[in-house]
């Protein structure tokens, strides 16, 4: 059976990757890495010491000058064989992403999928860093623009997307003559160490990749480090804000901050209901709700009842069949949170709902298993009605399998709610009139719009975007605004006598 496929078969000692050379932490410091499906240890994973963490930047900054001048050709030829290994290896790596964090089989091979684009796209450098040129600006003078690459960048890892987050930025920053040093979540950092085995292979030179593990320490080092340009980041609000943005702003460095999310789904009364209904259990449900891009408030908009009454029907029916368990079973179509500490946060706004006025009519702690596993990290779906926007699981990012169902008497009332929130990461609207398509496109203040689409992720060759407290910073990652993040620009106006 699939579900016995599991390429990890004892506890891995993970190591830290400096200067092209694995390397043993000489901490005492030691994480334990659990399957949240089962309970089993499946690594062992140093917390890096600060001088080991200095190395790895001493490296990236060693390697910087001659990784510069090397062609933007010659650069990507290593992304192409980096994208060949990834597709040899797509199903260990999608594997491991699913021990590692609980999620399914096909929401893992979908990001290794999405991190093997960002690959893709990022190969296209010679052409993405172009600049530009005039001539005669003034008589016998012309001007250009030309991209240059900054130094040594970080990328501080979420647990949620443990293989694809850091992929929004890694190929993008080597590709335009950057070297780059890789903290992965202490959470979940086997298939980006993984993944390290892979930038070796490809022929990457040593000190351009390294990666080192650890927790807020090393953060804390790579934050205050000179020789860091910039730093990439992907996790809650409170950190993203409060400690990433006002540090990088300290310390004079680029900063791309992605922080948390409220996403709502506007639900209008002319949307294709069967199709609506399959978007949402994904979005919902999907990465067991711990996704930046993972619905939390459905609004229905207008007073048509016999309309309310089909939605929340359907919606129920199907977040009740739901199939919760381990996630290398193919029939999985949920898995476990990725640790007790996000059950136990999911649960505590559970209660609060209640004690708020919500009225839950699907309960997630009644657990229903697809397999004798233990019950630590999981939670089922869960459905909050009579739900209204004061309340705190409206207001708040409960990341988890948590849907709110809420009445409004308009659109205008929809997007006005959306507008009132702190976030703005997402927001969506299923409906079959164009006109009120382009209203929510036009005035809801999210970085990231669908229109009858659940989960508004960018490709790889658009930038990810956010406002308000979703996002902190000036460019995004993906596309465009990561070269341009990744570069600095330089004019050059010159006269021949």
């Amino acid at each position: 059976m699939a579900i016995l496929e599991e390429p990890i078969k004892e506890p891995l000692k993970l190591r830290n990757f400096i200067n092209g050379e694995w390397q043993e932490s000489q901490t005492k410091n030691l994480r334990d890495i659990v399957n949240p499906a089962n309970g089993k240890v499946i690594a062992s994973m140093p917390v890096s010491t600060e001088d080991e963490v200095k190395s790895a930047v001493a490296a990236a900054s060693e390697a910087f000058p001659e990784w510069r001048r090397t062609t933007p050709l010659s650069r990507v030829r290593c992304l192409f064989r980096l994208k060949e290994l990834m597709e040899e290896n797509f199903e260990e790596l999608s594997r491991i992403q699913t021990m590692e964090h609980g999620k399914t089989i096909d929401e893992s091979r979908g990001e290794t999928r999405r991190g093997i684009e960002m690959v893709e796209v990022a190969a296209g450098i010679p052409s993405l860093m172009q600049g530009s040129i005039l001539e005669d600006i003034a008589s016998g003078i012309d001007e250009q623009l030309i991209y240059q690459p900054l130094g040594v960048f970080t990328c501080i890892a979420p647990f949620n997307f443990p293989f694809m987050v850091p992929l929004w930025y890694l190929p993008f920053a080597v590709a335009t003559g950057n070297t780059f040093v890789l903290k992965p979540s202490p959470r979940t950092p086997i298939s980006q160490n993984k993944l390290a085995e892979l930038y070796d292979e490809a022929g990457f030179p040593p000190g351009v990749i390294n990666l080192v593990n650890g927790e807020a320490d090393a953060v804390s080092v790579l934050l205050e480090h000179p020789d860091i340009k910039g730093v990439t980041f992907v996790g809650t609000t409170a950190i993203g804000k409060n400690v990433i943005y006002k540090k990088c702003g300290e310390t004079g460095k680029r900063v791309i901050a992605q922080g948390g999310a409220k996403n709502f789904m506007i639900i209008m009364p002319d949307c294709n209901l069967d199709a609506t209904i399959a978007a949402l259990m994904t979005s919902f449900y999907g990465n067991a709700g711990q996704r930046c891009l993972s619905a939390a408030n459905a609004v229905i908009v207008g007073k048509d009842d016999a309309f309310y009454k089909r939605f929340t029907d359907a919606f129920l029916s199907a977040s009740s069949k739901i199939r919760v368990g381990y996630g290398l079973d193919e029939s999985t179509q949920m898995g476990p949170m990725q640790s007790p500490d996000g059950k136990a946060r999911v649960l505590g706004f559970i209660e609060k709902g209640i004690q708020e006025g919500g009225r839950m009519v699907l309960d997630g702690r009644k657990l229903k298993i697809n397999g004798d596993y233990p019950e630590t990290c999981f939670v089922n779906p869960t459905i909050f009605e009579d739900v209204t926007s004061d309340m705190t699981i409206a207001r708040e990012e409960i990341f988890g399998p948590v849907a709110n169902i809420i009445r409004v008497d308009d659109l205008n009332s929809a997007i006005e709610m959306i507008n009132s929130s702190r976030y703005g990461n997402e927001a969506a609207v299923f409906t079959s009139s164009g006109k009120v398509a382009r209203e929510v496109r036009y005035r809801v203040q999210c970085g990231n719009i669908g229109i009858n689409i659940g989960i508004a992720a960018p490709m790889a060759f658009f930038p990810f975007c956010g406002m308000k407290d979703s996002f902190f910073g000036t460019l995004h990652g993906q596309g465009r605004d990561a070269i341009r993040f990744f570069t600095e620009s330089k004019v050059v106006i010159e006269r021949w006598f």
